[in-house]
């Protein structure tokens, strides 16, 4: 073995590992895909069949003595995949579970926003509800304020967003970026990263969206809820919500799929905000958004006026949310003494 040989073998080495690891990886989301979105029948007929991938990459790997044959394997059944993957298109036609059957849209009339099917639901729990649709008429020269709700149901790590529009005249719109789940069906962490959900936008009174969390969620113990009020000037928290509108009007027309990781509570408002944004928000808290809290205080984009962690805790909202229950007053209650707000 000459020098060179030896110099150049720790590369070869780390190729090796970098092509095996990504050869896993490829095939690891295959055997996913078909298990999820590709394969039909029986849970076992379809863990067969996304078994049979992984299986076949791991004879050949054992039996084809020239591996880059695999390796091109490999890679033509990745492209099939992917292409029978991207085949599959989501449908606003499925037998919906009533809270989210009914698509919101808006319209303008001159400076008023008018939105249909804004959801008001009465909750009894959080399986029993009878839903309500409301039509809101918003006035958009009285837009006031952007606010902020974090809610963390387990991992502190990971949290759902939710942005709410703040009136002169009381009024506050919700808007929550979800799945859109059939009946029967119950949301997967693992399903979300596949083409298992369509995206919807619950468009809500504060009442449903932040009490069913507060005060029905988990058997009544409620999720954590946090609320900021944003730095951000009226006019660019107006741009924010005609962008949302057009979003909202185009996912009924032609309806997207959601996915955990590209079109999500977070990513999608990112990508909604877009030109509007008075900050840079790429950051690594956008994708274990538990941390977003942290992320928009480092960027002055909420109150810096208190230390971080007394900002949260002042921010927590379910004492306040417990309270004012099925009040009508409900949004300014919950944001009696918070920080730079006012009911």
């Amino acid at each position: 073995m000459t020098d060179a040989t030896r110099r150049f073998r720790p590369l070869v080495w780390l190729g090796c590992i970098l092509l095996a690891i990504a050869c896993s990886a490829v095939v690891g989301w295959m055997a996913l895909a078909i298990y999820f979105d590709l394969a039909t029948g029986p849970t076992w007929l379809r863990a067969g069949l996304g078994l049979l991938v992984p299986v076949a990459a791991l004879v050949a790997l054992l039996l084809v003595r020239r591996r880059r044959r695999v390796v091109v394997a490999v890679a033509i059944a990745f492209v099939a995949v992917l292409l029978a993957w991207f085949s599959l298109r989501p449908s606003h036609a499925r037998d919906w579970q009533p809270d989210v059957a009914a698509l919101p849209w808006a319209e303008m009339r001159g400076d008023h926003l008018i939105f249909h099917n804004v959801r008001n639901a009465e909750y009894r729990s959080d399986s029993d509800f009878t839903v309500r649709l409301e039509d809101r008429d918003l006035d958009l020269s009285k837009l006031r304020a952007l606010d902020l709700f974090l809610i963390y149901w387990g991992s502190p790590w990971i949290a759902h967003t939710i942005m709410s529009w703040a009136f002169d005249d009381g009024q506050h719109l919700a808007i929550s970026i979800e799945t859109r789940k059939e009946k029967g069906e119950e949301y997967s962490a693992v399903r979300g990263f596949f083409r298992q959900y369509e995206l919807f936008y619950v468009v809500a009174d504060e009442r449903d969206v932040i009490r069913l969390r507060t005060n029905y969620r988990r058997e009544g113990r409620g999720e954590d809820v946090y609320l900021y009020r944003f730095d951000t000037s009226p006019e660019n928290a107006r741009l924010l919500l005609l962008s949302y509108v057009r979003a909202i009007n185009r996912l009924r027309e032609q309806p997207e799929w959601y996915n955990a990781l590209t079109e999500n509570c977070t990513t999608a408002i990112t990508r909604i905000a877009g030109p509007y944004q008075q900050r840079v928000w790429f950051s690594w808290k956008l994708f274990l958004n538990g941390r977003l809290d942290e992320l928009a205080y480092d960027l002055g984009a909420i109150d810096r006026g208190l230390p971080f962690t007394e900002l949260k805790a002042r921010s927590y909202v379910n004492a306040r949310a417990k309270a004012a229950d099925a009040d009508p007053q409900f949004s300014a209650r919950i944001r009696e003494g918070l920080p730079r707000m006012s009911p």
